[in-house]
């Protein structure tokens, strides 16, 4: 259970930790921020074997399109910046089911490829049907705000071994 992300620039070593990245996002999605959190720790270590990646060089393709995610990634990888972003629906895992199907994400680094999906339990299917509940009440706007801390203290509370299974 890290509690940080470290890369390299140019040689020189960049270390983050899931607020600093929350920093930059700011508070709206905070589960979104977790997931990239959780992805990044997971994947870098096995693209980079074992020492840490020139952060300029990761590409990062996901289904999962919310802004929590983006701005992580693209605070440490600037995967956005560069070009080396994109939101594909055509990785999504329908077969996982509605709540699961878009936590896919495919990173690659120097030829080497990772494919990450989330592991049940890490996301509600109440969270999902919020999020996709068009014109939410005040109450439901208040219950999401919640599911959404739930979510992220799930995510962080166990190593990322524990919340992404390589494909």
């Amino acid at each position: 259970m890290s509690s940080e992300l470290s890369v390299v620039e140019g040689g020189t070593p960049l270390v983050y930790m899931f607020d600093d990245l929350m920093k930059y996002h700011g508070p709206d999605a905070p589960g979104g921020v977790a997931h990239a959190f959780t992805v990044l720790q997971r994947a870098l270590p096995l693209l980079g074997d074992g020492a840490p990646v020139e952060r300029r060089e990761v590409e990062i393709a996901t289904a999962h399109g919310g802004p929590g995610v983006r701005d992580a990634f693209e605070m440490v990888t600037r995967a956005v910046t560069g070009g080396r972003y994109v939101v594909d629906p055509a990785l999504a895992r329908p077969d996982r089911g509605n709540t699961l199907a878009d936590y896919v994400f495919r990173l690659t680094y120097r030829g080497r490829t990772v494919t990450l999906q989330v592991r049940e339990g890490f996301v509600a299917d109440e969270f999902i049907e919020l999020v996709n509940t068009p014109g939410r009440t005040d109450a439901e706007e208040a219950r999401l705000v919640v599911l959404k801390r739930e979510m992220t203290d799930r995510l962080l509370a166990v190593p990322a071994t524990e919340a992404y299974d390589v494909d």
